[in-house]
């Protein structure tokens, strides 16, 4: 399936707008499912939903830059982006942002969450998740850096310093007793 997606994605889906940005979050959510295959895992509902929207909002954020970077000559680097606009792409983004925050602060509180991990503590857990999203819309809107998330995810302290307290609660959520 992984590999039909990203063969129909090189042919035709990153021609066409919208489509083009699930092809690419489909792909990180079938690399969960196969890794969740091969540790013998089944993948949460909730897991699910998380992985995908976050990928929707980073391919979202990903054709954002592309706009700002190529401008008037978009349309001529990729079909597609002559379709979108940087407005457009916002107000996808912020519907896809909300919903991924939302998504995972759900999972927090879930029932099956607080059954499977003894407690309601993975909601302090939310608020690294909000900085992570807001640190990273900084970076995109205001320093043009969208194109290669990867590298700012490898290069900003504050984002670093932020997954570091997001582990430490996470770690304190799984293991400190009631």
């Amino acid at each position: 399936a992984y590999l039909a997606v990203q063969a129909l994605y090189s042919t035709w889906l990153k021609r066409v707008p919208v489509l083009d940005v699930f092809a690419i979050a489909s792909g990180f959510v079938l690399r969960v499912v196969a890794g969740a295959e091969a540790i013998g895992v089944p993948v949460s509902d909730w897991l699910y939903l998380c992985t995908l929207l976050l990928a929707l909002f980073l391919a979202l954020e990903k054709r954002r830059a592309e706009l700002v970077l190529l401008d008037a000559g978009a349309d001529e680097h990729r079909d597609a982006l002559g379709i979108y606009t940087v407005a457009l792409v916002d107000q996808l983004a912020t519907i896809v942002c909300a919903c991924t925050v939302l998504a995972y602060a759900l999972y927090t509180v879930a029932p099956e969450t607080i059954e499977k991990f003894g407690g309601d503590r993975l909601k302090y857990t939310v608020p690294f998740v909000l900085f992570g999203i807001f640190r990273y819309l900084l970076l995109v809107h205001r320093h043009g850096q969208g194109g290669q998330p990867e590298r700012i995810l490898l290069r900003d302290r504050a984002l670093q310093l932020d997954i570091l307290g997001w582990l430490l609660v996470v770690i304190w959520a799984l293991y400190a007793r009631s």
